[in-house]
């Protein structure tokens, strides 16, 4: 098992990429600020960007020093295909991925 860890901004960027085939367990996203914070994650398809069509979750509440766990949906990633997400505010967020190669 393995896990990935990154810091959430405004802008889309990916969490993870898959450098084979692998299966997510869960995923932690941590509201660090004091604050209600937003997300949005997708997960992306290799050559492919992040886009409406691709979005598993939208605008996600975190309340301030709270966090949500996603952990009852698995997905399987192909090489290169990704998880990406983002914040309603830079330096509030951050998200933990642990996933397992197949």
């Amino acid at each position: 098992m393995a896990i990935k860890s990154a810091n959430i901004t405004t802008v889309a960027s990916p969490i993870l990429t898959s450098t084979g085939n692998s299966a997510t367990t869960t995923m932690h996203f941590c509201n660090y600020s004091a604050g209600l914070a937003t997300a949005n994650i997708w997960v992306v398809q290799s050559g492919f960007t992040a886009n409406n069509i691709n979005m598993i979750y939208s605008n996600i509440n975190i309340t301030g020093t709270n966090t949500v766990v996603i952990d009852t949906e698995k997905l399987i990633l192909g090489v290169g295909d990704a998880i990406y997400a983002n914040a309603s505010a830079n330096l509030s967020i951050g998200a933990t991925v642990s996933y397992i190669g197949i």
